[in-house]
């Protein structure tokens, strides 16, 4: 990353100014930290580093200090110079065609690094109640948690994808007691939900139910027919049980229609069975870490940073949500993971802290715990917002997928930090315009692709209508890119050709640092906020520079720097999971 390298460079100099007693007051025992930035102002330089900070230890103006450190730097073609206690610098020609010929020789390997040393994360995200078909805000999760895996893959990273089946407990009930009222409609009954609200709320009222109530009447219709108002305890159980496998399976077409893929779907129904859930109950009593109270089972979490204890066994016997997620958790490390990553909606932020607590309690680290909080999703029709439930008036992930895509759901999801509330404009993303972010970035993809394509076509002589033979053929075209003399870049007189270039290359180059950040902040966001400032240095070097060129040597040499970006565009669009099109 040459933001790092200039930061050592300047380091080195330092260091160097110190041994030679050229910083003042200032010592080798002193403690720094510098950084390399872009300069507000372009004619100051590429990069600039504030060495403003070190007054404090030298005794000396900042500009002095910058000074003497810029006369101790040892780099060959840059141009150096200091504003105030800035030192800037200004790269010349053999930086810039070393960043291209890098990503012409790494092709998608450009940008990978070694941040995560292969550390095992387990990352589960989406993690939704088989009882429906997925909202919007699970699609943001989906984006956000795939391309987040992608990404801290890329970063060296050991990642293993898994989805929570939370499949115990009343709402599978509550689903097959649902599809009993949809099958026996499909069967004649003149039945409907409850119209009191409250008993609504028992049931799936939802539309989504019909076609699975037709499936099973199709696939069972012996029980079908004997079926009536009163349910059977086996009865209750072969609905839900039918129920729960065909909505994970509608589940899972969607995800893999989504560009969505896990290593595992992980039951909660199977983790009671298991015996684990009783386990860790056990282990927690035998650690000293449960107490009885009122007739339940309390967790002391409020010794480990949480607010308050919580209970994990009810008066009646039955565990709370918490007690299957303590095992889950504790199962999680128990397989060997390093890390374990959750994206979760916002509206469990109080959670963190127990589930930490509880990780401590069980004698492992609580910072192996890293917790996700995703905001709400508000959607966007023609200047209104779309009012949402989870019963019911529902714009379903599905929905939005029919309407906008795959691609453009995607990018949009991911498109803002995940902390942040996203307001999905559907028409904007559904248009064909440069107002919107996904087409912008596949259409500078798909402009390179044509560059490429019509370095191999037959041209047409403006003047005389004849054929012209291709300026490359396919074989020299690949030759040509990979030998191309870059130098060519900075030949020619027009000086927002060279300055349009310049920038695009260095946008290039600054790939590494976005995957480095993206990594270390989970924050894929970075990539599209990237994409869209890498697309539009495109267009500008486009608009300044004509790359196919009567010059074939000047030519290659353009293309190499076509072929670098639509590189960096379509592996970008490989994290985040989008289509990379060669045509528009």
């Amino acid at each position: 990353m040459l933001k790092q390298y200039i930061t050592d460079v300047t380091t080195q100099a330092i260091k160097n100014a110190l041994a030679k007693g050229q910083l003042g007051q200032m010592s080798e025992q002193d403690e720094f930290v510098l950084n390399a930035e872009t300069p507000k102002n372009e004619d100051f330089g590429d990069f600039a580093v504030n060495v403003s900070s070190l007054a404090r230890f030298a005794k000396m103006p900042p500009n002095a200090i910058a000074q003497t450190i810029s006369e101790n730097i040892e780099l060959d073609d840059c141009e150096i110079n200091t504003v105030a206690g800035f030192i800037n610098f200004k790269l010349g020609k053999s930086f810039l065609n070393t960043i291209v010929k890098d990503i012409i020789n790494q092709k998608s390997q450009y940008g990978a690094n070694d941040f995560g040393q292969g550390q095992k994360v387990i990352l589960e995200y989406v993690s939704a109640n088989p009882t429906g078909p997925f909202h919007i805000g699970h699609g943001r999760w989906a984006a956000m948690g795939s391309a987040l895996a992608n990404l801290l893959k890329f970063a060296g990273y050991e990642v293993y994808q898994e989805f929570y089946i939370n499949d115990a407990g009343n709402q599978i009930k509550n689903l097959g007691k649902s599809l009993h009222i949809r099958v026996l409609q499909e069967m004649g009954e003149d039945i409907d939900f409850p119209a009191d609200e409250t008993e609504r709320k028992s049931f799936y009222p939802g539309e989504y139910l019909i076609p699975v109530a037709k499936e099973f009447v199709k696939e069972k219709p012996e029980i079908a027919k004997s079926l009536t108002r009163e349910l059977s305890s086996e009865q209750l159980e072969e609905l839900s049980s039918f129920a729960k496998r065909r909505m994970l399976e509608l589940q899972k077409e969607l995800l893999n229609k989504f560009h969505t893929h896990f290593d595992n779907f992980y039951s909660e129904t199977d983790l009671h069975k298991s015996g684990k859930v009783e386990e860790c109950v056990k282990k927690l009593k035998d650690l000293g870490m449960l107490y009885e109270k009122e007739g339940a089972i309390w967790f002391k979490s409020s010794l480990f940073g949480d607010d308050q204890d919580r209970v994990l066994r009810k008066t009646d016997g039955s565990n709370t949500y918490l007690t299957a997620d303590i095992a889950y958790h504790h199962d999680k490390i128990k397989r060997g993971f390093d890390k374990l990553i959750n994206i979760w909606g916002a509206d469990h932020h109080g959670y963190v802290a127990r589930m930490r607590a509880s990780i401590e309690a069980l004698g492992d680290d609580p910072n192996k715990l890293e917790v996700l909080l995703g905001q709400l999703v508000n959607i966007v029709l023609n200047g209104e917002a779309v009012r949402m439930g989870k019963r019911k008036n529902m714009v379903t992930l599905e929905d939005l997928i029919d309407e906008v895509g795959v691609d453009a759901t995607r990018y949009w999801m991911i498109i803002r930090s995940i902390d942040t509330t996203l307001d999905f404009d559907i028409e904007l993303a559904k248009s064909k315009t440069d107002d919107n972010p996904v087409f912008y970035v596949q259409y500078a993809h798909a402009r390179a692709c044509s560059i490429f394509r019509n370095a191999q076509n037959e041209r047409i002589n403006v003047e005389t209508k004849e054929k012209i033979a291709p300026l490359f053929t396919p074989q020299e075209l690949e030759e040509e890119i990979n030998n191309a003399n870059l130098d060519l870049l900075w030949t020619t007189e027009d000086e927002k050709s060279i300055n349009s270039a310049k920038k695009l290359i260095l946008k290039l180059e600054e790939f590494n640092h976005i995957i480095f950040m993206g990594a270390k902040n989970r924050a894929p966001y970075l990539i599209c906020k990237y994409l869209q400032e890498l697309a539009g240095s495109f267009h500008q070097f486009y608009t300044f520079s004509r790359v196919l060129t009567e010059d074939k040597k000047l030519s290659a040499a353009r293309l190499a720097l076509v072929k670098s970006v639509s590189t960096i565009i379509k592996t970008s669009l490989d994290l985040l999971a989008v289509d990379a099109p060669e045509r528009m």
